[in-house]
C-alpha cells in the first residue's frame, strides 16, 4: 500500500569527482578515499518517522566509461537467501539504486543487491502510478558489482558490523543515455530495505506479518520509491 506523506525536503545533491583510476570492484571499500561520504539514510517517509538503527551511508565516482558506487550497510546480522539473478531481491534485506539520467521521470533504471551478490536490474518505461511497466528482461550489460561481509553471512549466532557493496555501471548500457560531461546532473536515488527477523532454531527468519523498513538517501514523503520526481541530484564534478 502507497502511504502519501507531508511534502518531501528539498532533494539532496551529491557531487562525484573523476576517478583518478578504474575501481577495483570487489566489495572492498579501500579505494574510495577521495570521495565524500554522502549523508546518512534517513526513512523514506522523511521525518515523519525516526532515524534508522543502523547506519548507511554511499560515495559515487565516474570515468569515462561507469558510474562507480560503493556503499556500506550497518547490520549487525548480515544474512540473505537468493542467489537467482533478477530474483525479487528486497524480499531480502538490499540496497537499491534508481537513475533517471535525463530527468524526465519514465525511461528510469533500477538496480538491487543482496548480501549473496544476488542483482536484480530492471527499466521502467514509467513509474507504477502511471501504468509502468517495469521491463525485468532488461540487463543492466557490462554491470559489475561485488560484496563484502564485515561478519560472519546467515549466522545468528555473531554479531556483525555490516555489509559493503561496490558497483561499476557501464554509461553504454543505460539504453541511448549518451556519457555524462562535467557539470551534468542526473536524478538518482538509493534505497535500502530492511526486514525484521528472528532466530529460530540457529536460523534466521523474518518476523511474519511485519512490514519492512525502507532506508532511503534523499526522503520521497510517502512509502514508495517510484516518484522520480523526488529523488535527490547526481553532479559530475571534474
Amino acid at each position: 500500500m502507497e502511504h502519501v506523506g507531508r511534502s518531501p525536503v528539498q532533494p539532496k545533491v551529491y557531487v562525484a569527482g573523476r576517478a583518478a583510476k578504474p575501481i577495483v570492484i570487489d566489495g572492498k571499500l579501500d579505494e574510495w578515499d577521495g570521495a565524500p561520504w554522502s549523508d546518512p539514510f534517513v526513512d523514506i517517509e522523511g521525518d515523519l518517522k525516526p532515524n534508522p538503527p543502523y547506519e548507511t551511508r554511499f560515495k559515487m565516482l565516474w570515468d569515462d566509461e561507469h558510474l562507480y558506487i560503493g556503499a556500506w550497510l550497518e547490520e549487525p546480522c548480515v544474512w540473505a537467501t537468493l542467489t537467482e539473478h533478477d530474483s525479487i531481491v528486497f524480499h531480502d534485506n538490499d540496497f537499491e539504486v534508481f537513475i533517471d539520467p535525463d530527468g524526465d521521470t519514465c525511461n528510469y533504471f533500477e538496480i538491487e543487491i543482496n548480501a549473496l551478490g544476488t542483482v536484480f536490474d530492471l527499466f521502467l518505461v514509467k513509474p507504477y502510478r502511471e501504468g509502468g511497466p517495469a521491463l525485468h528482461g532488461w540487463d543492466c550489460k557490462g554491470l559489475r558489482t561485488a560484496v563484502w561481509v564485515d561478519g560472519r553471512l546467515n549466522d545468528p549466532t555473531t554479531i556483525d558490523r555490516g555489509w559493503s557493496v561496490e558497483m561499476a555501471i557501464p554509461f553504454a548500457s543505460l539504453d541511448g543515455t549518451p556519457p555524462p560531461r562535467i557539470g551534468d546532473q542526473w536524478r538518482i536515488n538509493f534505497s535500502r530495505v530492511e526486514w525484521h527477523i528472528d532466530a529460530i532454531d540457529g536460523k534466521i527468519v523474518k518476523k511474519p506479518n511485519v512490514p519492512e523498513e525502507n532506508w532511503v538517501w534523499t526522503p520521497q514523503g510517502a512509502i514508495d520509491m517510484h516518484m522520480p520526481e523526488r529523488w535527490g541530484f547526481l553532479q559530475f564534478g571534474p
